[in-house]
């Protein structure tokens, strides 16, 4: 499970087809699962870490409802875009799903345009997620990088505070807290104070 797909998980075989004849139209790659239970299999089979894309997920299937698939995928970590096909009926249950991070859901009957517009939309916002984790663990990197006395001078210097108050803090020269800084904005790829709050603001 390498590429950017839509895992759509439908247990009625018509539904299922259609929906990936229809996506597949628009150049999506699509894996369809006849219910949560094969999903799961699937991603317990895959590589590890999260899939690429994003999960289509029917409300009710007999096997396990599409709610209780998108817990399991919360319980396992998974924060790809899930999006919900629903009846007027199950829109409670939806509303339930969205206060725990899903992404949208499309009422039946609903358009194929629009289904597959937003499915494109989520695709991107996945591909945004995947390049801002990427960044995190950069950052995060960067920052294990630093010994302890640089993340001391690290706090300091991202406060605001002059080299000469940080160096009388910490009862050591000025030239030595100029080389602790050199180090710290070296390390992490930053040339001012500002970048180095910017950059802990984001961890």
């Amino acid at each position: 499970m390498t590429e950017a797909s839509i895992y759509l998980v439908d247990d009625d075989p018509a539904v299922r087809d259609a929906l990936a004849f229809l996506l597949a139209s628009r150049g999506l790659q699509v894996r369809s699962f006849d219910g949560g239970p094969a999903l799961l299999a699937a991603l317990d089979a895959g590589k590890p870490g999260a899939p690429l894309g994003v999960f289509l997920l029917d409300v009710r299937m007999d096997a396990m409802s599409g709610t209780k698939l998108h817990d399991e995928l919360l319980a396992r970590g998974l924060r790809n875009p899930v999006l919900f096909l629903t009846g007027h009926g199950d829109i409670p249950m939806v509303v339930e799903a969205l206060k725990k991070g899903a992404f949208d859901f499309l009422e039946k009957p609903y358009s194929d345009n629009a289904l597959a517009d937003r499915l494109e939309q989520a695709l991107a916002v996945d591909a945004a997620m995947r390049v801002e984790g990427a960044h995190a663990g950069e950052r995060q990197a960067r920052l294990a990088s630093l010994t302890e006395r640089e993340r001391e001078v690290m706090g300091k210097v991202a406060a605001g505070k002059l080299n000469k108050v940080i160096a009388d803090e910490l009862h050591v020269s000025m030239r030595t807290i100029e080389v602790h800084r050199a180090r710290v904005f070296a390390k992490l790829g930053v040339r001012s104070a500002a970048e180095v709050a910017t950059l802990l603001a984001q961890v």
